[in-house]
């Protein structure tokens, strides 16, 4: 009988979100959202198997980098934003996995129950703009933007170097 209790208020908050975006400001994040990511390979910290080796550094491969954790509060227009930079300095394409996972503790993308949702693909031209950015210490940094608290969460990935931006829609119904 309490679940059924729950269904309808779920359903209601729903309903009353439709008719009035505004009745909701803040929201419990259903899900992890993260993005995959090369993070420097730690011995003894991370595992073997997700080591690789490129431009003579070693990198721990399929990290999940979250954005927002299972039941963190999510207030209708949050924007998490983090900084990256290519793995090698002769990148010329950045491709960013998008995911979510049920989970709060998941480490890698290659985990049970993390679901890549979406990609963000940002070609890397070597062309540089007059009025473009300055490269940040010697490094071409990207900036990855995951916005929040609606029915779909609006991610985006900038170029600082050549202020190209590409973005994806992840639908939270869909999931």
């Amino acid at each position: 009988m309490m679940e059924k209790g729950m269904g309808l208020a779920i359903l209601r908050g729903a309903v009353q979100f439709g008719l009035d975006p505004g009745v909701v400001t803040v929201r419990r994040s259903r899900l992890t959202y993260g993005v995959g990511v090369l993070n420097r390979f730690q011995r003894g910290f991370h595992p073997p198997d997700k080591r690789v080796v490129a431009a003579g550094s070693e990198w721990c491969a399929d990290v999940l980098d979250r954005f927002v954790v299972v039941d963190e509060s999510v207030a209708v227009g949050d924007v998490v934003i983090r900084p990256y930079t290519p793995a090698t300095p002769g990148q010329s394409t950045v491709i960013l996995h998008l995911y979510a996972t049920p989970r709060h503790d998941a480490k890698f993308v290659t985990e049970e129950g993390v679901q890549r949702v979406g990609t963000l693909h940002l070609e890397l031209g070597n062309q540089v703009p007059d009025n473009a950015n300055v490269v940040l210490n010697g490094r071409r940094e990207i900036t990855v933007h995951m916005k929040f608290g609606d029915t779909e969460v609006k991610a985006s990935a900038v170029d600082h170097l050549t202020g190209q931006v590409v973005r994806a829609n992840i639908d939270f119904l869909a999931l």
